[in-house]
């Protein structure tokens, strides 16, 4: 008897224990470190999606991720060129303060990423598609699936293989991925980086569905590139939702953080490469249905720099405190909490040099031109393209506005100033106008606190275009990638000038 009495009592308790480690579980599990995807655009601006009011642009996976989750209407990166905004992102660093400020730098090994703390912290971190960080940092990623070119000459157009959006492999590396951690992923696209292509898509826009800026004359040219342009960015979109299913799919979408940004503005003059909003205003789209209220839309200042330190929060760990940026974690819950007054971005070498400094607030750009006397040149690509080739056929006719003339204007002016609420395409240049000297003088001081506080200074010496002005061809071709920072450093620290080396001339004969 007794032994059937506590055979009943043991039996009791471990029913009672396993009941206990159940509940145990359920209540642990809303605080579970939750998994990261960031999604990364090639050469997108923030008004070409539909959730953003575009009303042609087919986006109707990125549409839906506004409508489940947050958009943030004021959005900036702190550059508008490739690789500097991407090593920015991941460093939590001004460009001037990556040591990887000019294009094609890579990141040192000596800089901190957020990846890299993430992986410390035991999350399994990926890539992929689009790299361009340089080769210290792969060693931040488990996992790194980095999309690959056909064979053509550096420096000029190429093709990828695959489709030629980047994307091909970003389901097979979440579905790669190990099953018990949490994970980081940083999804890259090509899309809608140039070349464009004709042939993408079995929807082509027409060309009447294209909307062109004021800043750049509405000729056929510029109409078949935009379309061409619309035509990648709903390409990226389709991923976009692959990406949106297999989280489901996996069951994970519920704790996945799902961000989507652009690393600059489009390809187009006056845009990337630029401090306009064109350049440096990206969609910011961010989805996390176990937090974030569905529908809910943020009017607040944000900037890419930000990133990093709020990831590594909502991870559960405390940004480095090396951080340029700020964690804006608690503006997912709260729409009306502001984190800045101000954003900060800076314009470096991007084909062509250039030193140009901006502080935005939301109603007024501030913009300070270094190297007044070089003119607002675009990336070389943009120059070989078609819109560009009709814009200089229009200058030479007499036929281009004021504004769509800034592209060649020499010298610059050396400030600039905008009432962005007003003029959203920053057309009327406020810096002279008397009744405005008390804006112009309040965004000096933003621009010079700025400056003083993250040791942003003016170089010594300027660096040599690679490519012709006018023509978007290399003079020069370059054999090898151009020199980082540490070796130009070491260079001037001996005493020497260090041009760009190991070149042969390519340029087209007549």
């Amino acid at each position: 008897m007794n032994l059937k009495k506590y055979a009943f009592v043991f039996i009791a308790v471990v029913i009672l224990f396993v009941q206990s480690c159940k509940s145990d579980k359920k209540i642990e599990e809303p605080n579970q470190q939750p998994n990261i995807v960031f999604i990364i655009a090639d050469d997108v601006s923030w008004n070409d999606l539909g959730a953003y009011g575009h009303p042609n642009v087919r986006t109707p996976h990125l549409d839906k991720m506004a409508k489940d989750g947050m958009i943030f209407n004021q959005a900036f990166l702190t550059t508008s060129s490739c690789s500097p905004s991407r090593t920015s992102i991941i460093s939590g660093l001004y460009p001037h303060n990556t040591d990887a400020e000019q294009l094609s730098w890579p990141l040192p090994d000596y800089k901190k990423t957020f990846v890299q703390e993430l992986k410390n912290a035991g999350y399994w971190t990926g890539l992929a598609g689009k790299y361009h960080m340089g080769d210290p940092v792969r060693d931040d990623f488990d996992q790194l699936l980095e999309m690959q070119w056909l064979d053509a000459p550096i420096g000029l157009d190429r093709r990828l293989k695959g489709d030629g959006s980047g994307c091909d492999e970003w389901i097979k590396l979440l579905q790669d991925r190990p099953k018990d951690k949490p994970f980081f992923t940083w999804l890259a696209s090509f899309d809608a980086h140039r070349p464009f292509y004709e042939g993408i898509s079995n929807q082509p826009y027409d060309l009447d569905e294209t909307i062109i800026p004021p800043y750049m004359p509405e000729t056929e040219a510029s109409k078949k590139d935009f379309a061409l342009y619309y035509e990648e960015i709903t390409r990226m979109d389709d991923y976009v939702g692959k990406v949106i299913a297999e989280l489901e799919a996996q069951g994970v979408a519920d704790n996945t953080i799902v961000l989507f940004v652009s690393d600059n503005g489009r390809a187009f003059p006056r845009d990337k490469t630029t401090l306009y909003d064109g350049g440096i205003r990206t969609p910011w789209i961010i989805k996390w249905p176990a937090k974030i209220k569905p529908g809910s839309v943020n009017d607040n200042l944000v900037s890419s720099v930000d990133i990093a330190p709020t990831f590594m929060k909502l991870a559960g760990l405390e940004p480095l405190s090396d951080f340029d940026g700020v964690d804006f974690s608690s503006m997912l819950a709260d729409t009306n909490h502001e984190t800045r007054k101000d954003v900060y971005a800076e314009d470096h070498f991007h084909d062509f040099e250039d030193y140009t400094r901006a502080v935005r607030t939301k109603k007024y750009k501030y913009i300070k031109n270094y190297y007044p006397d070089l003119p607002n040149t675009p990336s070389a690509d943009i120059i070989r393209d078609r819109t560009w080739k009709s814009m200089k056929e229009e200058r030479d006719n007499g036929t281009l506005s004021k504004a769509q003339m800034w592209c060649f204007e020499m010298p610059r002016p050396e400030e600039e100033l905008y009432d962005v609420e007003k003029d959203p395409y920053e057309l009327q240049n406020l810096a002279l106008n008397a009744e405005y000297d008390y804006v112009l003088n309040d965004m000096r001081m933003r621009l010079k606190r700025m400056r003083e506080t993250t040791k942003d200074y003016l170089p010594t010496e300027r660096t040599p275009d690679d490519f012709v002005r006018e023509t978007g061809y290399p003079t020069k071709y370059r054999i090898r990638p151009r020199p980082s920072k540490a070796v130009y450093m070491k260079a001037r620290e001996e005493g020497r000038v260090l041009m760009n080396p190991d070149f042969v001339d390519t340029t087209p004969k007549e």
